[in-house]
């Protein structure tokens, strides 16, 4: 009787690039009273998988999020890939959270659930 080892998981944070045409959503526009309109809409998540499968999860299942199934433009690369990786789901939960916040400071339309 063997031990088995497993990895830990590793979380990542993405950011998905949404069309403005989200902003129709009264609920969306209600989480972002303050946008200004030369910053974009996005979505930020958190996720144990890579950003580009999670992505395509929004798309193809029911874990994934209407707005970013409707109005997705594909990953923010560049603000993905700037993103730490976390060992727990906590601290990624908490990162999103802030960086949710920190976005929608300045300016952008931000969703993150």
């Amino acid at each position: 009787m063997g031990n088995k080892m497993t990895t830990p998981k590793e979380y990542r944070i993405y950011v998905i690039r949404l069309d403005e045409r989200v902003l129709a959503s009264k609920k969306f526009s209600r989480e972002n009273p303050n946008r200004n309109p030369t910053k974009p809409c996005v979505y930020v998540g958190s996720t144990f998988h890579s950003p580009e499968k999670r992505y395509e999860q929004h798309l193809t299942t029911k874990l994934g999020n209407s707005f970013v199934r409707l109005w997705h433009q594909g990953l923010h690369k560049q603000m993905t890939a700037k993103q730490p990786v976390f060992l727990t789901r906590e601290e990624a939960k908490a990162h999103e959270a802030a960086l949710a916040e920190r976005l929608r400071r300045r300016g952008f339309g931000v969703w993150s659930r």
